[in-house]
């Protein structure tokens, strides 16, 4: 038995990271922002572009962006300037703003599919009563990246949802108020989550005079 054992090749299964660059996902810098958003209005991407803004807005979660309904964002046909979710990973309440480039991107994107209260905002291609799936989401991410040069590899869908928060964090120093707009229960998961060291306080205080 132990010789037929030892004469079994074993089977070696490949990490799911492999060939992945593994922690914190870095944020996009503001011209990298600016260059997809030209390129999907370029090339006319309503959907895409509706996406991309409310991702960057919202700083939800990938599986929250992708779960968002009609009238989350908008009553009567028309795209709120605050909106409010339940988080799935938290079971908590969150608020975040829809800037006016974003509403109107929205707009067009529900005016173009007739979107409806209840449906989907962004329906899977093939099932519009379904939403897109995350991994959906992460192809089209990764897209957008390309088109402007960027390896998908080093980044995904947190980059976005940390991109205005550490924006904000850089210009206000108001730590309490990234852990509101992200939904994080402990303001330690901010400081994490924000990667903020020494050299950024110290940044800040440097900005202050007394």
């Amino acid at each position: 038995m132990q010789d037929r054992i030892a004469d079994r090749p074993w089977r070696t299964n490949s990490p799911w990271n492999r060939g992945k660059l593994i922690g914190p996902k870095p944020p996009l810098k503001a011209k990298e922002i600016w260059s997809i958003r030209v390129r999907l209005q370029v090339a006319n991407r309503i959907r895409d572009l509706a996406l991309f803004n409310l991702a960057l807005d919202s700083k939800l979660r990938a599986c929250d962006l992708v779960a968002l309904r009609v009238d989350d964002v908008a009553l009567n046909g028309r795209v709120r300037s605050r909106a409010t979710i339940m988080q799935r990973k938290t079971g908590r309440p969150v608020q975040f703003e829809i800037t006016e480039q974003t509403r109107e991107a929205v707009g067009r994107w529900l005016e173009k599919m007739e979107l409806h209260k209840g449906e989907p905002l962004f329906p899977s291609r093939i099932n519009r009563r379904r939403s897109m799936t995350t991994r959906q989401y992460a192809r089209l991410l990764g897209s957008w990246l390309r088109s402007i040069g960027l390896d998908p590899l080093s980044y995904g869908p947190h980059s976005l949802r940390r991109t205005k928060a550490s924006m904000i964090y850089r210009r206000t120093g108001n730590l309490r108020a990234v852990q509101l707009l992200l939904g994080h229960t402990k303001i330690e998961s901010t400081v994490r989550y924000l990667g903020i060291d020494v050299d950024d306080a110290l940044l800040i205080a440097e900005q202050v005079e007394i």
